[in-house]
């Protein structure tokens, strides 16, 4: 049975620097692998990423054998089956606002007697070992989103079901539920107040802590406060703001050091 590196390094106090996928291509997440990420998601919520294309991404990022998750589109058994079927390591998954919605999410990613899982485990009992199944209860990370007020409302209840490992922090979704601006790096009161709450809550039960960010000074705060997985930007806004910068520069031409890969010019 293959280490997974994510549940390692939360056990061990550390903390994730976590890619985000969602360039629709295995050749896009091949390169994302190879950038060093210490894990990556595949986000199937927002972006052109279908089930078909996340078994590609899943098939270029083994290249490096990066430990992969999915952030699902929804709170829906069939695709959190598939992807766990598929390979991936974990399931992020959104609007988790009641216990009820927290089981039933949990039971889609456990095997009985834990849970609903079906069995058919093709791809990850081939990546991972024979013995994948019988150790997958304990190998597949839980991790439900709180980007709500009520989610936030029913926090301890959310945070007691068995077999959650962790919460992921959606601070867009969080603010705008609070009648803010939806914002990453949130600076507001309340909402800095909510998530530190929400932190400390998790902590308290024993329950990992993931959020996304946009800034690295802000993630590096985040750890700071206890927050164990942090993602910053995606893959695709990572590619956007690489890009404005070179156009910039050179067109201003006041351009600055970069770093360069050997190997030639693209």
């Amino acid at each position: 049975m293959r280490e997974n590196k994510i549940l390692t390094t939360f056990k061990n106090g550390g903390a994730i620097i976590n890619g985000w996928a969602q360039l629709p291509t295995s050749f896009a997440a091949e390169v994302f692998a190879n950038s060093g990420w210490d894990s990556i998601t595949i986000d199937m919520q927002h972006g052109p990423v279908d089930y078909q294309r996340a078994l590609e991404m899943l098939q270029g990022i083994e290249t490096e054998q990066t430990p992969a998750m999915a952030r699902v589109p929804w709170n829906e058994p069939g695709i959190i089956m598939k992807m766990l079927d598929a390979g991936c390591l974990g399931i992020i998954c959104p609007m988790i606002n009641t216990r009820a919605q927290c089981e039933a999410f949990v039971g889609a990613c456990r095997y009985p007697p834990m849970g609903y899982r079906s069995f058919g485990p093709l791809r990850a009992s081939m990546i991972y070992g024979d013995d994948y199944a019988p150790n997958a209860n304990n190998f597949c990370i839980t991790m439900a989103m709180i980007e709500t007020k009520e989610a936030v409302d029913n926090l301890e209840s959310i945070l007691t079901v068995p077999g959650l490992d962790a919460i992921y922090i959606g601070p867009a979704d969080l603010s705008q539920s609070y009648g803010y601006p939806p914002k990453a790096d949130p600076t507001v009161p309340q909402i800095v107040e909510t998530v530190e709450y929400i932190v400390n809550t998790a902590r308290k039960h024993g329950i990992y802590v993931g959020m996304h960010c946009a800034d690295v000074a802000y993630g590096l705060e985040m750890v700071k406060k206890g927050i164990q997985f942090i993602t910053i930007l995606g893959d695709s806004r990572l590619l956007q703001v690489a890009s404005m910068n070179v156009v910039k520069q050179f067109k201003s031409g006041a351009a600055t050091a970069s770093a360069q890969a050997s190997g030639g010019p693209y």
